[in-house]
Order: structure tokens, then sequence, then C-alpha cells
């Protein structure tokens, strides 16, 4: 079981770092901390990579991780937990490193016998399993752990067809009248009764043309207050930049809070308030790519200036929060488009207006992680702009 579970770890991490496994797996007695050691210090930064107390942690992990079940799903808990606020091992979470190959080498073939109800129980250590073989090359080396996922609709707006208001206001008793009650059957009128009727039908006739001249007046009202809607919740209002963190630190007197300084290309950084505290430190979010938002009104946070949102993927109930991915080779302060939506950029978006709100209930990522508006991607000259949860909404 150790012998293969080497073997596998050491077959990912060659081909992972370009390397061929065959000149590491001469020695059968060599551990796996050891052959990781190895086949690392072959690469050209491996020395540098080996000083990373992080990287050495996971490689340690892999080395330790037991082969019995108790002890194993102990350890696969434990790691559940490490992924609480991160969305891979190393990289500051922003792409797949070495490690997550060494670990997910490891605990393949004990994750993909898990029961359903022992799945349920390691919801982040599934999402990051998911990513991994979803996302990195040498997942086609193992058999793919099947997960079943929690299809994600976004929500639907009914918006009711003019016809349907007019029918709504024009017969207001319609519901009445079709009823067939023997109340509603009225007597038949004398000849006497006839003229009066006549003459409160013309008056009746007139009023009528007079209503309907009303209505053919005000048809347009709706028509506008729908194209208005429209423009709210139109994508292109919003101004998404690609950013770079330059600094981040916690806020004076938020636990919640992250401060970051934040370069979009403009001669000065900008200074962003983010919720992030609970799920990334200061350390984390610094040198990362991220995507925002930056024609939000300035505003204060707990009496710290904030000129813009940091976007992010989030699960259901919140316990996994993560920055969009931008693609590497995305240019700072460039700017994400949405095929079909060439609008202009809001100035400024008006809070009162709850723009963004409307536009937030179509944004989330797909099956395979891309962030879209309405399925339509968040793209960038680089490509899509991403995250490790798929089918989760980004606000």
């Amino acid at each position: 079981m150790a012998s293969n579970r080497k073997q596998l770890i050491a077959t990912a991490l060659c081909k992972e770092l370009s390397l061929d496994p065959k000149q590491f797996l001469r020695n059968p007695e060599k551990d796996i901390k050891s052959l990781c050691i190895e086949i690392i210090s072959s690469t050209p930064s491996g020395a540098a990579l080996l000083k990373d107390n992080e990287l050495m942690k996971w490689i340690e992990f892999a080395d330790k991780f037991p082969g019995d079940s108790e002890p194993c799903f102990k350890a696969l808990s434990e790691l559940n937990e490490e992924l609480v606020k991160i969305s891979v091992l190393l990289g500051n979470g922003f792409e797949h490193s070495a490690a997550d190959i060494i670990v997910f080498s490891t605990v393949h073939s004990s994750v993909i016998g898990l029961s359903k109800l022992d799945q349920d129980k390691l919801p982040h250590l599934l999402r990051w399993v998911d990513y991994i073989q979803n996302m990195v090359d040498v997942a086609n080396l193992f058999e793919r752990i099947k997960l079943e996922k929690v299809e994600f609709d976004p929500p639907v707006v009914k918006v009711m067809k003019k016809a349907e208001v007019d029918s709504n206001v024009k017969n207001p008793e319609q519901g009445k009248k079709e009823s067939g009650s023997a109340e509603n059957v009225k007597p038949k009128k004398s000849a006497e009764d006839v003229k009066p009727k006549k003459n409160a039908d013309a008056k009746k006739a007139a009023g009528g043309n007079q209503t309907t001249t009303d209505n053919k007046n005000n048809k347009k009202v709706p028509e506008k207050e729908v194209d208005e809607k429209d423009k709210d919740i139109s994508v292109s209002l919003l101004k998404v930049q690609i950013g770079h963190i330059r600094k981040a630190w916690k806020h004076p007197s938020a636990d919640s809070l992250l401060v970051e300084e934040i370069d979009v290309g403009e001669a000065k950084c900008r200074q962003v308030v983010s919720g992030l505290a609970k799920y990334f430190t200061p350390e984390q979010m610094t040198n990362r790519l991220v995507v925002l938002i930056t024609n939000m009104k300035p505003s204060k946070l707990r009496d710290v200036a904030s000129e813009g949102m940091v976007l992010c993927a989030s699960n259901d109930d919140h316990t996994v929060v993560e920055p969009l991915i931008a693609p590497e080779g995305a240019k700072v302060g460039e700017c994400v488009s949405f095929s079909g939506h060439d609008g202009k950029p809001e100035d400024v978006l008006n809070p009162k207006k709850k723009q963004f709100d409307k536009i937030a209930v179509n944004l989330f990522t797909d099956d395979n992680g891309v962030a879209t508006f309405k399925g339509i991607p968040f793209m960038t000259s680089a490509g899509p702009c991403t995250s490790s949860l798929p089918r989760a909404s980004i606000k």
C-alpha cells in the first residue's frame, strides 16, 4: 500500500515538474519525504522551494499519512479543517503548487473509498479535491472521484407581461363574472327600462372611450419603466478591473475586515476594505491578483475609507469565501468584459438605485468554476476569471 502510494506521488510530482519519475524510483527503501525532497531539489528553483516551511509541512503530512481507516479519516478531517480558509494549500490561494499534487496523490485512494455519510463530513476537502481533479493535468493519472453536487439555479425574477397587467387593471371583476353563480344572473328588463339604459350606455360609452384613450396614452409608461429596469440590471454598468494587492492589513476596529492597498493601473493605489479577515490573513492576500469593481461610490467601513469592492465567490452557507482568480497573464488595470454587453460603465454607481444588488443576483460560477453574468464569462485578455468553487454566488 505504502509502496504504491509512493509511486503515485513520485509519478504525479514528476509530471507536474516535467521530470522523468524512473530515475527517482530506483531505490525502493527511500521514504516518501526523502523522495519528494529529491524530486523537488532536481528543479532549478528546488533549493528555494524547500526552504518554504509550509511546503515541508505538507511533505511530512504525506510521509506520515496513515493506512488504517480510523487514523486515516482523522487525518482527512484535519486536512478538511485546514482547507476551511484556503482554496489551495500554498500560493496565497492563487494557483495550485507541488504541495497540492503531493497531498492529492496521498489522499486520493482514501477519499475515493469514502461513504456518502463520511463525504458529507468533509465538504472543504471534497471541494479542494474536485478543484484539483478538474484543473490539474496530473489528475488524469488517477481514477476520477465522483461527487454529488447541489445544482445551482440562479434566481429568476418573474416579469408580468404588459397584457397581463392591462387585463388585471381593466377587468378586476372578471373572476366574479365568470363564476356563473345564480346571483350573477340578472332578470330581464321591461321595455320601459330600456331607454334609460340606452342613455346610461351612451354615457358609459363616452366614458369608456375616454378610458380607452387614457390607456392608449399611458401604454408607453410601463414600457419606459421596463426599459429603466433593464438598464439597471445591465452588467455593463459595472467597471470591473484586474487589481494587484500591494499590501494588506487588519482593520483597526473590526475583526472581520481587512484593508487592502490595490494597484489598478492608476497614478495612486486604491484603498479597499473587504470582509475577508475570517477567511484569509493579510499575508495570504498580499501580492495577489484580484477582480474588483472600481466605480462603487466611495464609502467608509468602520471609519476606514474604501474605494472599491473585491469580488468573491462563496458557497451557500458562506463557510468558504475566496476572491475571484484572475488568469495568469491578465494585465493590472485592464477591464473585464462581457460578450454582448458593450455599454459604458457608470462613472459612479448610484447606491439608491441598488444597481449592484440587482446585477449580483445573476453573478455566479459555472460547473467549471468560471465566473459569469447570466452564463457569460468574466473575460480578460488572458482568458476568463475563475474560482475553485463551482456553482457559487459572486459578490
